[in-house]
């Protein structure tokens, strides 16, 4: 089984919608049984809460499942469980890597980096531009399926 755990700052917006989206995507190329997929953000201060509901709107507008995933907080262990940690930017990827002690095993990407670029996805927390989450998520997320199935 491939382990996924998506990664953002709060795990309210983007890593919940990189979750939902990629959980569609392996879905509809009947690969649900090789994929375990989580998310996770570099804090603590939406621990437990739900998805930001402009975040599932937008999945809803596209019907996407939302799931009913509770905001959590990456801890260090995750390195081990996962084989596959993806961080929505450099901040995160920073702090992903403070977390795990490094990233001896090359499990640590940024999201953006399956297309080619080290552009970052940006925090609709902020900008509240929803649909350009979504739009970033939808070019990255089959370039992440490519690679997975390519390099296992």
């Amino acid at each position: 089984m491939i382990r996924v755990l998506f990664v953002c700052h709060g795990n309210i917006c983007r890593s919940q919608m990189a979750e939902a989206m990629f959980r569609d995507l392996v879905r509809k190329k009947g690969k649900e049984e090789v994929f375990f997929i989580d998310s996770a953000g570099t804090s603590s201060e939406e621990y437990d809460n739900p998805m930001y509901y402009a975040a599932k709107e937008k999945l809803r507008e596209n019907r996407i499942d939302c799931g009913n995933h509770r905001a959590r907080a990456m801890r260090r262990d995750d390195y081990q469980k996962f084989d596959y940690l993806i961080g929505m930017d450099q901040w995160n990827i920073r702090n992903m890597t403070r977390i795990c002690g490094g990233d001896p095993e090359g499990k640590i990407f940024l999201m953006k980096s399956f297309i080619g670029g080290n552009n970052e996805i940006s925090d609709p927390w902020y900008t509240r531009d929803f649909e350009s989450t979504y739009q970033d998520l939808k070019k990255s997320l089959p370039a992440f399926y490519d690679y997975v199935m390519k390099n296992g």
